[in-house]
């Protein structure tokens, strides 16, 4: 399993962070994710067939792209 953490700039409330991780958990390979307000990141556990490629791409895809 691979845990990683993403910087997004746009988090600015629990609905920001509650979108991220409701849009995450549906697609396959995704074990965990965890948003975090303060330090505007979200922390994804994932594995096959999930890549960091796909993350990234779906969350420049639901408007939280990350840096």
């Amino acid at each position: 399993m691979t845990k990683e953490t993403f910087h997004i700039p746009n988090i600015s409330c629990g609905h920001c962070t509650g979108t991220i991780e409701r849009e995450l958990k549906e697609l396959d390979g995704i074990q965990s994710v965890r948003g975090d307000i303060q330090a505007k990141t979200v922390t994804v556990e994932y594995e096959a067939p999930m890549d960091k490629a796909k993350i990234l791409a779906t969350l420049k895809e639901i408007n939280y792209p990350a840096a």
